[in-house]
Order: structure tokens, then C-alpha cells, then sequence
């Protein structure tokens, strides 16, 4: 089998089973937030009543939408203020064999920041700047509460859908411990386990040295609880990476069967999301429409990538290489880098197999582009969903006013107010991608951060906004962002990225679920067809372009006419 037939097969396995256990998921995950009983609900179910003892909350209690958004904001602020001063007193604190010290004010401000908007960018290498405790207590529990807190507000925004002239919206302690409790430890465990067999390191041992049989040079090497937290990285799209160079390195990332498992975890919840809103709204429909349009792009990103890689190598005088295989391990290859590449963009994840500084210019801006397009092509957990029912509202808004009938969508008449709530959601990374951008170039030294200069170097700036900017986390690997100005900057993006759009969610939900259901008529638009899709992907495109296609002709297109 030749190398193009091979990636071609890996890349159909990996969507048939990506589908194929979404379908079982969704409908777990639908059960766990609507209160059902589930096979999990006989051992766990005691320890839920112990949480809510412990935190004096009562299950039935419902929250309106400011209260239900202050808890969101007033629980992530408290989390960003612990794990802020975890880092910077880790040197005194115990699990530190290497006894390193308390970083950087502004460096532990960006991590936190980082880690509590579910975006996971790093601007240090973990295994030598953070201790066990720091890693286990700080940034663990983070990937847990922070994708928790995006699958809440999803089923917050679906009850707006289901409610009629109702003011309250939930509980948003009762959604965050369910979805910990009942989805994201039991499948971390299962992961967790998975990868561990493979090789992927969880001790709290100190480093161990080893002497090089060919050279006797003395090597480092670098371990820890690594299998614990890669597991809800990734199924929480949190990505980021336990040792600096993330999935690329042998105790992340060991073998292709554990290369499979993370990769088929970064997608899984996400995905099966779609199939939870269908059965939520009792139109399994609705939920299909998204997928396939969320596929549709993924799909097309990952051929884009895909090809790129396979067919557009650089070429040296006297030698041309089949594909390009640079800042590739060769355990994974092109096509299983491009997949990769491809599902943590497309996802809000952002851990890496392979470095992106070193892809194609088309290649690496069709990672990019993936990133600007608002983190909903299948997106982060909760948040890549709410996302896109924005776009669905605003596709159903443009429609109607094409007809000149007021939009509905799912029973639920679109008026002004929803749709402020849902241009936050939509223009919020848009423009604080490009202010962060303009705001580094502008900065005298920021030719120093930059690995490259010229459009190449102006890509790696504009993807590592695009990143912060839309919660993703990955870097092109050629942008030194360990300075104040990045720090601050990049972390209060991550903030704004990550908290304006969900509190607009919760908001429109609110607005949503004070109003009456209308019956469908003649002139109603189904948003369940082919034509829909094709609208909604327009819009989404239309979108993205009409934000970054400047930006992109400087970066990546410039590039790729530059190096002809």
C-alpha cells in the first residue's frame, strides 16, 4: 500500500469511529444533564449528594441568568487567583524532586489565565519550569472544571431552546459537578489507562539520568504524572503539553496505538455534543445538521492540509523530497501529523505531534484559518457548540431577511437582542485576534520573539494570537511569547475570548427561555436540509474571510509567493 492510499485509510477509520462513538456518547451525555439515570448513577450518586453538602447547594435550586453567569465568572476568578499563586510559590511548596523554583509573575498570570479559559497555552516547557504539585493540584484540576464549565453553559443555552416563559436557567454548580462526575473523570480514567500501557509516564519519581550507549554523554530524563493529565487534555480539549514539546515527545506520546487514542479523544466530546443537542431539542435532526456541517469543514481543512504536506515539499537543487517531512517525527508521518494538526485546531486544543512553524504556507494556514473561524468546527467541549448555534442564528437571521419574515429557529422567534448576544459570540476572537496582532508588531522588539522574519515571521505572530485569541493553545513553535508584554496581553485576551461569548450564551439563553414557542409554518425556514448547510457554511466562511484574509495575504500567502 502506498503512502497516499495509507493516509487515505487512516483518515476513513478515524471519522467511522470518531462517528461511530459519538452516537453512544451523546446520548450518555444528553441523560447525565438532564438528571436521568445512567449505569454510573448507583456508585456515584452518593458522592454527588456528599458535593453538594459539602458546597450548601441544593440540586433543585434554579439560578436566573446573572446569577448563573456571576457563579461562572466568580468560580473562574477564584480558580485564576489560586492556580496564579500556586505557581509562584511552587518552590516552597512539596512533590518538587527537582526543586524548581516560583516562576514569573507575569508568566504564572498568562498560565492561569490560560488554563482557566480552557485555552492551555504555554509559554514555558513544563518539565522545566513547573513542579508535580504545580502540574497535578493546578493545571489537572483546571482541565477538568474549565471544560466542565463550557459543557454547562452549552446545556444552559439548549434550555433556552426547550423553556417557555420561564426566567431561570439552572444551576450552575449542579451542571459543573455532573459533568465532572459523571463524563470527564470516568472517560479520563479509561484513557488514562490506555495510554499508561503504552509507555506514557505517571510517577511522581524524580528525574532519572542515563548514559547514551553510542556517545556515553549523560541525557536527563524527564518524568512525572504525565498519563493523567494528557488524558483530560485532550478529552477536554484543553491540550497543552506536560513535557515542552507535547505529543511529539516519547513519554507523551509513545506509539501509534497511544498517537490513536489521544488523537480519537480530542473530537470525541465534541462531537458527541452534536448528537446530545439533537436529543435534547427532540429533533435528532437539528443535531445531524450540525455535524455534518461542522464535518463538512473539518473534512475539507483536512485535505487542505493533508495535501499540502504530501505534494508541496520543499525542493533543494539536485535532491526533491516526496513529502515535506520537516518538524515531523517519523513514527507519525504526514498523514498522521496532518491529522493531528488538523483536529487540535479544529478543536479548542491546540497539543501538537508536530511542529507547525515547519508546514507548508497553505498548510499552515489552513491551521490557522481552522483557529479563526471562532473554534466551532466540532471546537472546544461546550464552547465549539454554543459557538456554532450563534452561527446558526445568524444564518437563520440573514435568511429571514432575504424573505423579509421575522427568523425563527427551533420554535423560538430572533429578535434584536438575541442577536447582540450573538455578534458577541461571533466577533469577540475576530477582533481581539487583530488587536493583538497589530498590538505585537507594533511593540519594537518583537522581531526578537520571532524564529523568522518577513511573512514567515508575521505567520508565527499571527497564529500565536489566532491561538490565544480563539482558546486553542497551539504555537507554530518559532515565537518566543515568555515576555511581559505577551504575558499580559495574550492572558487578558484568553479572558476576554473565553468569557465575553460565554456570558453572552448564558444571556441569550435567558432571553430565549422567556419566550413562547411558535408553531411552524409555510414560511417557516428548515434548518435540517441541504440548502441550510450550504447556507451555514457560507456564513461561516464569509465570515473568516471577511475578518483575516488581509492578515492571511500578509502571513502565509505572502510566504507561500516569497518562497516560489
Amino acid at each position: 500500500m502506498n503512502s497516499v492510499n495509507f493516509i487515505i485509510l487512516q483518515d476513513v477509520i478515524y471519522l467511522i469511529l470518531l462517528i461511530g462513538l459519538s452516537i453512544p456518547l451523546g446520548l450518555y451525555m444528553y441523560k447525565v444533564l438532564t438528571g436521568q439515570k445512567v449505569f454510573l448513577t448507583r456508585v456515584l450518586s452518593p458522592v454527588e449528594s456528599g458535593i453538594y453538602k459539602i458546597m450548601g447547594v441544593r440540586d433543585d435550586e434554579e439560578m436566573e441568568p446573572k446569577k448563573y453567569a456571576f457563579s461562572v465568572i466568580a468560580f473562574s476568578g477564584i480558580c485564576l487567583i489560586f492556580l496564579w499563586g500556586l505557581q509562584m510559590l511552587q518552590g516552597f511548596l512539596p512533590f518538587n524532586p527537582e526543586k524548581l523554583g516560583g516562576t514569573s509573575w507575569h508568566l504564572a498570570f498568562n498560565t492561569s489565565a490560560s488554563f482557566v479559559s480552557n485555552t492551555n497555552w504555554q509559554a514555558y516547557s513544563g518539565e522545566s519550569t513547573l513542579s508535580y504539585f504545580t502540574q497535578a493540584l493546578g493545571l489537572t484540576v483546571q482541565n477538568f472544571v474549565s471544560a466542565a464549565a463550557g459543557i454547562a453553559v452549552l446545556f444552559v443555552l439548549i434550555r433556552g431552546f426547550l423553556l417557555k416563559k420561564q426566567t431561570t436557567v439552572g444551576n450552575f454548580w449542579v451542571d459543573l459537578t455532573r459533568t465532572v462526575l459523571y463524563i470527564l473523570i470516568p472517560l479520563s480514567l479509561i484513557v488514562a489507562v490506555l495510554i499508561a500501557s503504552q509507555g506514557v509516564v505517571q510517577t511522581f519519581s524524580a528525574y532519572q539520568d542515563a548514559v547514551m550507549l553510542e556517545s556515553g554523554a549523560a541525557q536527563t530524563i524527564p518524568l512525572g504524572p504525565a498519563a493523567s493529565q494528557i488524558a483530560i487534555k485532550q478529552l477536554g480539549t484543553n491540550g497543552g503539553g506536560f513535557f515542552g514539546v507535547n505529543s511529539a515527545f516519547p513519554l507523551e506520546n509513545p506509539t501509534p496505538f497511544s498517537n490513536f487514542i489521544q488523537l480519537l479523544s480530542i473530537l470525541l466530546i465534541p462531537a458527541s455534543l452534536c448528537i446530545s443537542f439533537g436529543k435534547a431539542v427532540k429533533d435528532s435532526k437539528q443535531g445531524r445538521t450540525i455535524f455534518i456541517a461542522m464535518m463538512i469543514l473539518f473534512v475539507l481543512s483536512l485535505a487542505a492540509v493533508t495535501v499540502s504536506e504530501q505534494f508541496a515539499a520543499p525542493s533543494f537543487e539536485g535532491v526533491t523530497a516526496s513529502a515535506n517531512m520537516e518538524g515531523k517525527e517519523v513514527i507519525h508521518g504526514v498523514g498522521t501529523s496532518a491529522l493531528w494538526a488538523a483536529a487540535t485546531t479544529a478543536a479548542s486544543n491546540g497539543s501538537v505531534n508536530s511542529m507547525h512553524d515547519s508546514y507548508t504556507p497553505f498548510g499552515g494556514m489552513a491551521l490557522m484559518f481552522l483557529m479563526q473561524l471562532g473554534e466551532i468546527v466540532f471546537g472546544g467541549v461546550g464552547s465549539g457548540l454554543y459557538g456554532m448555534l450563534a452561527f446558526v442564528l445568524l444564518a437563520v437571521f440573514i435568511a429571514g431577511l432575504m424573505v423579509g419574515r421575522t427568523p425563527e429557529y427551533l420554535g423560538k422567534k430572533v429578535e434584536p437582542f438575541d442577536m447582540k448576544m450573538v455578534c458577541l459570540i461571533v466577533l469577540t476572537p475576530p477582533l481581539l485576534t487583530l488587536l493583538g496582532t497589530a498590538g505585537a508588531v507594533m511593540v519594537p522588539e518583537a522581531a526578537s520573539w520571532l524564529t523568522n522574519s518577513g511573512a514567515h515571521g508575521f505567520s508565527e505572530l499571527l497564529y500565536g494570537f489566532s491561538s490565544m485569541g480563539n482558546n486553542n493553545g497551539s504555537a507554530f513553535a518559532g515565537f518566543n511569547a515568555n515576555t511581559v508584554f505577551t504575558n499580559v496581553t495574550g492572558g487578558m485576551i484568553m479572558l476576554l475570548v473565553r468569557f465575553v461569548p460565554m456570558v453572552a450564551a448564558i444571556f441569550l439563553a435567558g432571553n430565549l427561555a422567556q419566550k413562547k414557542t411558535v408553531a411552524a409554518g409555510e414560511g417557516t425556514l428548515s434548518t435540517t436540509n441541504t440548502m441550510f448547510v450550504g447556507l451555514l457554511i457560507a456564513v461561516i466562511l464569509i465570515i473568516g474571510a471577511l475578518s483575516f484574509l488581509p492578515a492571511l495575504a500578509l502571513g502565509p500567502i505572502a510566504d507561500y509567493f516569497t518562497n516560489l
